[in-house]
């Protein structure tokens, strides 16, 4: 469920900017925003990130289609919030920028990205369905570096159980048989 709402979230978050970016700018206009700290900046992307591939939109549409399919598969193993958020934001990003491919001009699966914020840190122009993505990725390297499972749980708190009670009671007896006896006066 939470994976669900912040995708649709993210979705419409996207291309409603996308639709106001469209009907309010022309094509290269630059607006600032925030001085030279953010700037709206409309371009039409037909490539992946910095336009690479511009001549081969029809395979990130191929390519995005696989992965949504992965993410719906894959969805219902998820236990986590933390990774229902990652993939959250993940198919609501693909689904912005897919949408796009498949749906503006110049054609079906050719379509081109509107693209339209930038930042003079980063050399590229990009969308909310980017900053989406790359958020899932950033969330994906922190819950694996520290471990957490799909279920939320860490390896750590796996440990802890044991697996059933018969182990449990081998264990205690195991331990006991191994400390050393007083003997009573």
């Amino acid at each position: 469920m939470i994976l669900a709402v912040v995708a649709l979230c993210v979705y419409l978050l996207d291309q409603i900017a996308k639709v106001l970016v469209v009907s309010n700018l022309y094509e290269g206009q630059q607006v600032q925003v925030l001085g030279q700290l953010l700037q709206l900046h409309f371009v039409k992307n037909p490539g992946a990130a910095f336009s690479i591939g511009s001549g081969s939109t029809w395979i990130f549409s191929i390519v995005g289609v696989g992965v949504l399919g992965f993410v719906i598969w894959y969805a219902p193993r998820i236990r986590s919030t933390a990774w229902a958020i990652l993939f959250g934001l993940l198919l609501g990003g693909l689904l912005g920028n897919l949408t796009d491919r498949l749906f503006r001009e110049p054609g079906f699966g050719v379509g081109h990205v509107v693209d339209f914020l930038q930042i003079p840190l980063l050399p590229a122009i990009f969308n909310l369905a980017d900053v989406a993505i790359v958020s899932s990725m950033v969330l994906f390297l922190i819950l694996s570096l520290r471990g957490v499972g799909l279920d939320g749980r860490q390896p750590a708190e796996e440990d802890d159980e044991p697996e059933d009670d018969d182990a449990a009671v081998e264990a205690e007896a195991a331990s006991e048989a191994h400390e050393p006896r007083n003997p009573q006066p």
